[in-house]
């Protein structure tokens, strides 16, 4: 059975995601394969341009340290038109702050970091390390990942304003292993709890229960931060709940996995995928390919159950992840890319691709394939290694996106650049 699109996209995360939107706005028929669950359901939910640069330290304003990167910086490729194209589709998927202003909000962290970053939820909006007033961090005794009186005293060093923190327990009867979704899912139907008051016991709304757990520990805080699982599609209602209840400002602290901010944005994605009337495969590997006599790329090959089914195209974007998201495989003897092989340089020496220092400059964060101008992979020679493939987000070198806090920004902007190269191409050669 073969199965044909205009543009065929493999991978599932904010760059495939965002290529496959872009072809599709261009008036191309899409195809989405992706392997997996997307990775934003792992990410804190706050979507990243540049943070950092080992030139600057900590980056203002990512767009005036565009163009001190290296010209193999993928930002320096697509340009800071790709950039702004990049988080303008973002802007047209989620409802996020930051669209306001070129300049990085710095948002605290749930281990008492700051972090630059483009956009961010409005559940986040009142925390930021920008707004003077004093806080209090709550967390709760089974969400171990928030240690809330050690993130407020690590916040402490860094912030103009007092900050302290409150350990409590979750309203309700819930297992000590509850999921933060289950916890998530009980704020947003503002389910009725038992709690004894008085030595009597009473059934009040879990909201209400919650914010009389938080209030002894207010003194004087102008606004708190809880856990980011303040609901997962009644976030804006449960805060405005907790706010009257508390008379305070409340925001959502962004955590590690799993990341419900993060399921949030996956949620928004798809809505915008189903609109463009992208068509998305999931859960089976793309494990091959076909040329067609001129050594374009003809199809890509799908295992399922057994059976090899074919998706044919006249594009193709690449946008399967970097080594955390196995786009890229690394032996002892090579690096590699595993669907098409691509091309991706690394030092024949492999005590080459670490430094020494734990925290130095090592060279495998920035492996990936080499792109052209119009973000096709090349060869060792530096030609393209197929005339209808463009590659996006982190299967691409030149970056480290965990030292610079570059992740989201490179997939939203090479994702929407790459799918409208290959759209357009479409639309060249019906």
């Amino acid at each position: 059975m073969a199965i044909e699109d205009d543009v065929v996209v493999i991978g599932g995360g904010i760059a495939g995601m965002s290529a496959a939107l872009s072809a599709a706005r261009e008036g191309a028929q899409v195809r989405l394969l992706s392997h997996k669950e997307s990775t934003l359901r792992h990410a804190s939910g706050l979507v990243d341009v540049l943070g950092y640069t080992d030139a600057d330290g900590l980056v203002p304003n990512p767009f005036d340290a565009i163009s001190g990167l290296p010209d193999e910086h993928p930002y320096r490729i697509v340009g800071e038109d790709g950039v702004r194209d990049g988080l303008d589709l973002f802007d047209s998927v989620a409802d996020y702050e930051g669209a306001h202003t070129d300049r990085n909000a710095l948002v605290p962290t749930f281990g008492g970091k700051i972090k630059p970053t483009a956009r961010y939820p409005p559940a986040t909006a009142a925390g930021l390390a920008s707004d003077g007033r004093d806080t209090l961090l709550v967390g709760f005794e089974t969400v171990v990942d928030f240690d809330a009186p050690l993130a407020s005293e690590a916040l402490s060093a860094d912030v103009p304003f007092d900050v302290h923190g409150a350990t409590v327990a979750f309203p309700g009867d819930f297992r000590t292993d509850a999921r933060i979704t289950r916890l998530a899912h009980a704020l947003d139907e503002n389910e009725r709890i038992e709690e004894s008051r008085d030595g009597v016991s009473a059934s009040l709304p879990i909201r209400t229960a919650l914010a009389d757990a938080v209030e002894p520990h207010l003194d004087g805080a102008e606004r708190v931060g809880f856990p980011a699982l303040l609901g997962e599609e009644r976030t804006e209602e449960v805060i405005a709940s907790l706010e009257s209840e508390l008379d305070a400002a409340v925001f959502e602290v962004p955590m590690g996995p799993p990341s419900i901010p993060g399921m949030r944005l996956e949620t928004a994605f798809h809505e915008a995928l189903v609109e463009a009337d992208v068509r998305t495969t999931s859960g089976n590997p793309v494990v091959d390919f076909e040329t067609d006599d001129d050594d374009d790329i003809e199809a890509v090959v799908v295992e399922r159950n057994g059976a090899a089914i074919p998706f044919h195209g006249d594009q193709f974007v690449l946008a399967t992840g970097g080594l955390v998201g196995k786009g890229i495989d690394s032996t002892r003897e090579r690096v590699s890319e595993p669907i098409f092989d691509c091309y991706i340089p690394a030092p024949d020496d492999r005590y080459d691709w670490s430094d020494e220092e734990a925290f130095g400059d090592h060279a495998f964060p920035r492996f990936g394939v080499d792109v052209d101008d119009e973000l096709r992979p090349l060869d060792s020679a530096g030609e393209p290694e197929f005339g209808n493939l463009r590659a996006a987000g982190g299967v691409l070198g030149g970056y480290d996106f965990a030292a610079e806090k570059s992740g989201s920004g490179v997939s939203l902007s090479t994702g929407v650049v790459a799918g409208r190269l290959a759209g357009e191409q479409v639309n060249v050669n019906p």
